[in-house]
């Protein structure tokens, strides 16, 4: 069995133009979750799958130990392409065994760190769980459009300290195997391990706006 950390990056980006390779707290974006994965325990390689020669020459740049860089196909790698559709280019040209697990790491998730991936994992083997996905507790109030609370009752409106909330995706990490990709086409199949990380990690950057937060949150948490 071998872990391996793909971590998608496409060369066009509409919001902000070469986002993966602009530089947040003076790294190319996708440095920062490529050096979480290169230290992770449970990490046997890390494959980086681009379109764009210059990511590709940044990113070989890094000298990590277990990266490599795949070349992903123009099809997979438009504004309309799914990263399900990429992940699975990957599996099959790389003829991967089904017991192979694929973390799949996402670029815009920097606050990512080494310990959340090793510990996802472990948990999601604790669980016997087929897949796992990362999640912050969100403590909001939501509501549907007609008027209806969807996750707490109005009339006897909790204290923050009393709401358990729900869990959000943050986008940072997913994992399953590659069996399990191949049948369900999804990075999510079967049992399914929720993996709660840190408030601080909701922010993905797809917007400027983004950007600016996420740069004073990499000072406070991150490390080089």
């Amino acid at each position: 069995m071998t872990n391996i950390a793909f971590i998608p990056v496409r060369g066009g980006s509409k919001s902000i133009p070469l986002k993966n390779i602009k530089l947040l707290n003076g790294k190319p974006l996708v440095f920062w979750t490529a050096k979480a994965a290169d230290e992770a325990a449970c990490i046997d390689k890390v494959v980086i799958a681009t379109d764009s020669v210059e990511i590709k020459n940044i990113v070989l740049d890094f000298k990590f130990n277990k990266l490599s860089v795949y070349d992903r196909e123009a099809d997979n790698a438009q504004d309309t392409s799914s990263t399900e559709s990429v992940m699975l280019e990957y599996i099959n040209k790389s003829n991967l065994p089904p017991e192979d697990y694929i973390f799949l790491i996402q670029a815009t998730s920097p606050l990512l760190n080494f310990r959340h991936i090793d510990e996802m994992f472990a948990q999601m083997k604790s669980e016997q769980a087929d897949s796992a996905l990362s999640c912050v507790r969100c403590k909001r109030f939501f509501w549907s459009e007609d008027g209806k609370s969807l996750n707490y009752d109005y009339r006897s409106r909790p204290r923050r300290q009393d709401f358990s909330g729900m869990m959000m995706e943050n986008g940072a990490c997913y994992i399953n195997s590659v069996g399990n990709i191949i049948k369900d086409k999804n990075r999510l199949s079967g049992k399914i391990s929720v993996f709660e990380m840190p408030d601080y990690t909701a922010t993905e950057i797809d917007e400027p706006d983004d950007w600016i937060i996420l740069e004073n949150l990499m000072r406070k948490y991150s490390r080089v």
